[in-house]
């Protein structure tokens, strides 16, 4: 297979989402569609033990319902499905998405305590993978986001813009026909002396101002670069998780980024990424960068 899309499916309606997410994503492209199971211990508990062809089964029930809703989707996309298998799901899923365009999986719950519901394996594909990965919660009626007027939202740090973080929304937002919002949050520095004062309004109003100069700088080349795209620059007061997580209710799609750190152990997601994947109102895109 050459180009593909790769979808990580658990039976769970979350990872429908993530799959249908997918197949919309591979139809855009234009390229395949690759839906997969990562085996867990868990599959042996609906598995007999004395009967490992079992669990291919049960697997390739799961992957075949799931593989017709996408088919019912997109009659013409190329489709193709597999198990992985290994000692931990997240190292399956992250060996099998190194060749792939991008990853979905599924989130377990956004927003408020179920937002701690993400998931261990969908947290810890998002904070190693070298693709670009989306967390997708399942659908709901009347789902925010899900009308002619949805957004793509974008997490811009002015400062150090992430060049891949940024082309990622821009192409996002022409590929579906969508404004694209670009946010950045920044808090009014404190008034310098004994006790942390709030800068008057008069300094407030200028810091708003060469806040939102930094963000139209930002953004430029890529205006000129994607000039089909509406773009609507928001600066706010606030931090950058909090902005994007309020930007979100009218958002097909955030995007924030993370950066790689390939020679440190441990989870590499940074606070404004772990915040807006566990309580956005959105499907949340978590692309890497140097």
């Amino acid at each position: 297979m050459s180009r593909f899309v790769l979808a990580g499916i658990d039976g769970s309606p979350e990872s429908t989402a993530a799959a249908l997410w997918a197949a919309d994503e591979a139809a855009r492209r234009r390229i395949a569609l690759r839906l997969v199971h990562a085996w867990t211990w868990q599959d042996d508990i609906h598995a007999d033990p004395g009967q490992p062809a079992h669990v291919r089964t049960l697997t390739d029930c799961m992957l075949g319902r799931a593989a017709e809703k996408v088919r019912s989707a997109h009659p013409e996309l190329e489709l193709h499905t597999g198990l992985l298998t290994g000692h931990e799901p997240a190292a399956s899923l992250l060996a099998a998405a190194a060749d792939s365009e991008l990853l979905a999986v599924g989130s377990l719950g956004l927003g408020g305590f179920e937002g701690l519901l993400v998931g261990s394996v969908g947290l810890d594909v998002a904070a190693r993978c070298e693709v670009p990965v989306v967390l997708v919660r399942a659908a709901r009626p009347q789902e925010a986001g899900a009308g002619e007027t949805a957004e793509v939202v974008v997490g811009v740090d002015t400062r150090a813009p992430a060049d891949e973080v940024v082309d990622f929304a821009f192409r996002q937002a022409a590929a579906r026909d969508a404004v694209l919002r670009a946010v950045h949050g920044w808090t009014p520095p404190a008034v310098w002396g004994y006790a942390s004062w709030t800068a008057p309004e008069v300094e407030t109003e200028q810091f708003r101002s060469i806040e939102a100069e930094l963000l139209s700088q930002a953004l430029a080349p890529w205006r000129e670069k994607y000039p089909e795209v509406v773009v609507i620059e928001d600066s706010r007061i606030g931090s950058g998780a909090g902005a994007v997580v309020d930007a979100s209710g009218n958002a097909a799609l955030l995007v924030v980024g993370r950066r790689l750190r390939r020679h440190r152990p441990g989870m590499r997601l940074g606070p404004v990424a772990h915040a807006v994947i566990h309580h956005a109102q959105a499907p949340v895109a978590v692309i890497p960068h140097d």
